[in-house]
């Protein structure tokens, strides 16, 4: 095997190890020259997945796309709102964009695809109900649902009060809710006393 051949998979490897996604500065720190980043995509090893991101052409299709390449791209997001209650099956709206929460001090993203829309968080309601969640291999931060039905109180006006009762009607019929959790979460988002009637007329 040549040299070229050889650092050809070393870079195929390197994918490998990281389950087949990787930003172009992960592969460059982890050793892999940009040349031979662009050789293995010009060959249709790598897929440009977005700017920046790649994925070995070996590997399945990602089954959600959208929220891989936030995850990959935007490490300090946080998925909100409308698209945290579609994770989690608690709403019949379709996002349109994925909605994102950041620090109040970051800097607005710039992503080709998909459509974000940020919301700017101050602490503690930034960094309160944060779970990691692997999707297509990528570590993709998203509030609970405790949180995200407290977030969407607060943004109301924004989501709409039928889609978060709508929300919120699904989630205390799945039965076992963390009632002490989600007024916890409402009183870091200054919403206990707007949320509190809704949960105790429809518990």
């Amino acid at each position: 095997m040549n040299k070229a051949a050889g650092s050809l998979e070393a870079a195929v490897q390197v994918f490998r190890q990281h389950g087949g996604l990787m930003r172009t500065s992960e592969a460059m720190c982890a050793g892999v020259n940009p040349a031979t980043l662009y050789e293995l995509r010009d060959a249709g090893v790598l897929v440009r997945v977005a700017r920046g991101l790649y994925r070995l052409r070996e590997r399945e299709p990602l089954s959600n796309p959208d929220l891989a390449i936030v995850g990959a791209r935007v490490p300090a997001a946080v998925i909100c709102l409308i698209s945290a209650l579609d994770w989690y099956d608690l709403t019949t709206q379709i996002p349109h964009e994925i909605h994102i929460a950041l620090p109040k001090s970051a800097r607005r993203p710039r992503l080709e695809w998909p459509p974000v829309h940020v919301h700017k968080f101050s602490d503690p309601a930034y960094s309160a109900g944060v779970e990691v969640h692997e999707v297509d291999g990528v570590p993709v931060r998203i509030y609970n649902p405790e949180k995200t039905l407290a977030d969407c109180f607060k943004f109301r006006n924004q989501v709409g009060l039928d889609v978060v009762l709508e929300a919120l009607r699904e989630y205390l019929r799945r039965g076992r809710p963390k009632v002490e959790e989600l007024l916890e979460y409402a009183r870091i988002c200054r919403v206990r006393r707007v949320m509190r009637p809704y949960l105790e007329a429809l518990l």
